[in-house]
């Protein structure tokens, strides 16, 4: 295990997520540098790592969620283990938890018990729906968040909905926005000297998504129609087509200087005024353009768009990302040994520095690796931890 460098070096996390959204988050966070300590229940851990895919026995879904991160594992309903996870609260900084509201009040992990224990303690709760309105309490998944925000309707095309590639509330709702709320209360807590409670919807964070859409309906005289927002679908110029080898090109000619661009490129100067976006135009202008489009492959379009400046560009498909040699520039892709299940291969943090040098990382940690170091760091003595041990509180 390697030194945690980055800005965010000197941070210490528990993190009590599952599933996707959190464990993303608290990744993102290790990538920065903080230490992160995945907390799991000895008998109930993170149930990600059961998931298909597998490499051998583990997830591959859990081994790409959990980098860089420490596993502390013990009966986290026990008396011995409430004990100490209330000594890592009172030497952390943040604590992450993803369960439904009142689960934690009931454990006694809740923000009033903790905060007596570390008045500086900041606590996020990420949940589906937040924690008040008539959904606060009901189950749901991304599917269903981005169905109560509105993001699910506007992929539709005639009156019928089109699944996402990706799970958006799960990580632009949730992930993203459990990364900003911790960043956010450090900040504040540099002022205040005191912690506090965030309260994350993924619900919320989705909405927030359909800023333009729903800001278009909400103070316009326009009719909504799935596909008819401008982005997502309404015009021609903006728009993915196929291609003669049955793969896929994204022409995103917005502006009328890409557009003009663009029928410059393919020798059309007449269409230069059909981009005007009425209803007749676009559908008259996306059969034109789809008729092109199947006129060469997709690779003749990419090369022949990398002459101009038009906003011309191929729709990788999975086995394509990993090579391109945008990816490689820069270094999205991380890769790290893991000792039981050999290469791992993630998407890294997207973010570059100046000057805050971030850590490699490690692979995702077995169940209970580091249950052992950090309990030392805790102050434990090697009697009280051999004690857990053997009495089935700790795993390691």
């Amino acid at each position: 295990m390697n030194e945690l460098k980055g800005p965010l070096k000197g941070i210490r996390i528990l993190d009590l997520t599952r599933l996707l959204p959190g464990p993303l988050a608290t990744q993102y966070l290790a990538d920065l540098g903080a230490e992160v300590i995945k907390i799991e229940d000895a008998d109930h851990p993170d149930y990600v790592r059961f998931f298909p895919p597998q490499i051998k026995d583990q997830s591959i879904h859990y081994l790409t969620l959990n980098r860089s991160k420490k596993s502390l594992s013990f009966k986290l309903g026990s008396e011995e283990g409430k004990a100490i996870f209330y000594d890592l609260v009172a030497q952390s900084d943040i604590v992450i938890e993803g369960f439904r509201p009142g689960w934690t009040d009931n454990m006694g992990f809740d923000f009033k018990t903790l905060k007596q224990i570390n008045p500086a303690i900041i606590y996020v709760s990420l949940t589906g729906y937040g924690q008040t309105g008539p959904l606060s309490k009901k189950a749901g998944h991304d599917l269903n968040y981005i169905g109560y925000s509105g993001v699910l309707a506007l992929g539709g095309k005639d009156k019928k909905i089109i699944m996402p590639g990706v799970q958006i509330a799960d990580i632009m709702g949730g992930s993203y926005n459990t990364v900003i709320a911790c960043l956010s209360a450090v900040i504040a807590r540099y002022q205040t000297k005191t912690g506090q409670f965030i309260d994350v919807s993924m619900t919320d964070g989705a909405m927030q998504m359909t800023s333009l859409p729903l800001g278009e309906f909400l103070n316009a005289s326009t009719k909504y129609q799935a596909g008819n927002f401008m982005l997502s679908g309404g015009l021609a110029n903006y728009y993915v087509y196929e291609c003669k080898d049955g793969k896929y090109i994204a022409l995103g000619a917005l502006e009328p200087k890409f557009w003009m661009g663009f029928c410059q490129m393919i020798n059309r100067p007449e269409w230069i005024n059909r981009a005007i976006p009425t209803m007749e135009n676009v559908k008259a202008l996306k059969q034109d353009l789809g008729e092109l489009f199947l006129s060469r492959t997709r690779e003749e379009w990419t090369t022949l768009g990398e002459q101009f400046d038009v906003c011309l560009s191929p729709v990788l498909e999975m086995d394509e990302i990993e090579h391109h040699p945008n990816t490689v520039a820069r270094q999205m892709i991380v890769e790290h040994e893991h000792p039981a299940y050999g290469k791992v291969k993630g998407v890294y943090q997207p973010l570059k520095f100046s000057d805050s040098k971030l850590h490699k990382g490690w692979a995702a940690p077995l169940l209970g690796e580091h249950s052992q170091d950090v309990l030392i760091s805790l102050g434990y003595t090697e009697e009280k931890i051999r004690s857990l041990i053997d009495n089935g509180i700790l795993k390691v």
